[in-house]
């Protein structure tokens, strides 16, 4: 069985969120992860926030602030899933409530384990 980051990307950033519509969201995404573990196949997750958030650039290491929850695209969030098959952890990512949102997207990435892909 393989590990697999699902990626929440985020395109309505700029939308705001009602404290009553944030607080239902956490609580389809905590029902969301709470499938998951009853599973047995959960194995870590985290939201990212934009308070003190820094870019490193390139070749100059030049360190900007943001990224910001204005800009268009976003990643809002990360779990981690073990799975048997690429196919399988899709299957867990259509469920994520981040796709309620207008061009919201949540990209599925096997884990390279020991520096390679099994």
């Amino acid at each position: 069985m393989n590990e697999y980051a699902l990626i929440m990307r985020h395109e309505d950033g700029a939308k705001i969120a009602s404290p009553e519509q944030i607080q239902e969201w956490m609580k389809q995404t905590m029902d969301w992860i709470g499938g998951i573990a009853a599973q047995g196949k959960f194995v870590s997750g985290t939201g990212l926030m934009f308070d003190d958030a820094k870019t490193v650039h390139g070749v100059s290491k030049m360190v900007t602030n943001g990224p910001f929850g204005e800009i268009k695209e976003t990643i809002g969030g990360i779990i981690t899933v073990r799975a048997e098959s690429a196919e399988e952890a899709a299957e867990f990512a259509k469920g994520c409530p981040v796709l309620q949102g207008e061009g919201n997207t949540v990209e599925v990435r096997q884990i390279a384990t020991h520096g390679k892909q099994e």
